[in-house]
């Protein structure tokens, strides 16, 4: 299934910068979050940039439909699941798929994945968050940062910070792509920059912590 994906992908469109965005299927249209999805895809789209969702309602529709307000933007992406309720597939898609299980799933987002937004959600995002921050930290993903969005973070973070890392669970060190971003202009700044970066540099995921001095007035890390 993942390599007839990629291959499917690739041979209908030119090579681009994918950006996947994760996100809750039950915060609807007319909420904020719905509406800065919207405004976060459409920046990045408006950039050349692919969006890569889950392909369902909720967030990942907001994804999906940012991106295809732009109208030379990239491609809008949807990997959808088969579930018992909540997800279908959005009608903002240029590409689908679908799974049946959620780990193919999870791995066709890491093999699509240059940049990863993660916005308000559940169970499902949250998975979707550690599983490409496990790899990361093993380095199996090497350039792919992860920006947090919104204020739903901040307590997590705080806990990781504060519990888990003086308990030396794992390093501080291993928070060096994880960025947390309260604004949507700002998410898209950061992607445009990293991206800007990667093709001068051999290994960005090195370089990380230069955002952070460069813009840590915007940015929590």
């Amino acid at each position: 299934m993942l390599g007839r994906l990629t291959k499917n992908i690739n041979q209908s469109m030119e090579p681009h910068y994918r950006v996947s965005i994760f996100g809750s299927a039950r915060i609807s249209e007319g909420d904020e979050a719905y509406r800065h999805v919207f405004e976060i895809a459409s920046g990045l789209a408006a950039e050349g940039f692919d969006i890569v969702t889950g392909g369902g309602p909720g967030l990942m529709q907001a994804a999906n439909a940012g991106s295809k307000s732009v109208a030379k933007g990239g491609q809008s992406i949807g990997l959808n699941i088969k579930l018992p309720r909540e997800q279908h597939p959005n009608p903002y898609l240029d590409i689908k798929e679908e799974f049946d299980r959620f780990s193919n799933r999870i791995d066709a987002f890491m093999a699509l994945s240059d940049a990863v937004v993660v916005a308000p959600g559940g169970i499902g995002t949250l998975l979707e968050l550690f599983y490409t921050w496990q790899l990361t930290q093993v380095h199996q993903l090497c350039e792919t940062p992860i920006i947090l969005y919104g204020d739903l973070w901040t307590d997590m973070l705080t806990w990781l910070e504060g519990e888990v890392i003086p308990k030396k669970l794992f390093d501080k060190g291993d928070m060096h792509n994880i960025f947390h971003v309260m604004e949507p202009a700002h998410v898209v700044e950061l992607v445009v920059r990293i991206h800007k970066d990667r093709s001068k540099q051999e290994h960005v995921c090195r370089n990380f912590n230069k955002y952070r001095v460069e813009i840590k007035d915007r940015y929590r890390f």
